[in-house]
């Protein structure tokens, strides 16, 4: 499967992936964003890789790669699912030297296109702290709103700090 967007691609999970996402998902620098606490495995991540090809229904939630001239620049998640409500939370990321190219974007809009015409959801909603800058400025670029905020809701080794949350009607 591969979704085009205007100046890049999302396609499925491929098992040549494994390494790319052994290096995002074990980067320390990521896991406050991620929610992870622990180091994932390559027999870990080959698993999460295989489920992948099973439907989105089944699973509820799919990872797409953000290609950029041929080359994995990122990733797209669509996490907890809910068909009945038409919803599903989204993730995103984008490797260090691909960013502030527009990719981000890009690929957020080619998400919600296939959100909206292939799974008929009817919203996308993320979470952010509130000292992610960069992520603030790509989900408000892409048209979604504040709807909430959680006080002292993620902890990091510096203190608490509040998470937004935001959304985006289709």
């Amino acid at each position: 499967m591969n979704i085009e967007a205007t100046i890049c691609r999302l396609r499925a999970l491929e098992p040549e992936d494994l390494e790319l996402m052994y290096g995002w998902e074990n980067d320390m620098q990521i896991w406050r964003v991620s929610g992870t606490v622990a180091p994932f495995s390559r027999h870990v991540l080959s698993r999460l890789i295989e489920e992948q090809q099973f439907d989105i229904y089944a699973t509820r939630q799919m990872r797409l790669v953000i290609e950029h001239d041929g080359q994995a620049v990122g990733a797209v998640d669509l996490f907890e699912f809910d068909p009945h409500n038409r919803r599903a939370g989204v993730g995103i990321i984008v490797d260090s030297q691909h960013r502030a190219q527009g990719l981000g974007c890009d690929a957020l809009k080619a998400l919600e296109q296939y959100a909206r015409q292939t799974l008929h959801l009817h919203q996308l909603w993320c979470s952010v702290t509130v000292d992610n800058e960069a992520s603030l400025k790509l989900f408000r670029k892409a048209g979604y709103v504040e709807c909430g905020l959680r006080r002292e809701w993620i902890l990091t080794s510096d203190g608490a700090l509040d998470e937004i949350l935001m959304q985006k009607i289709l």
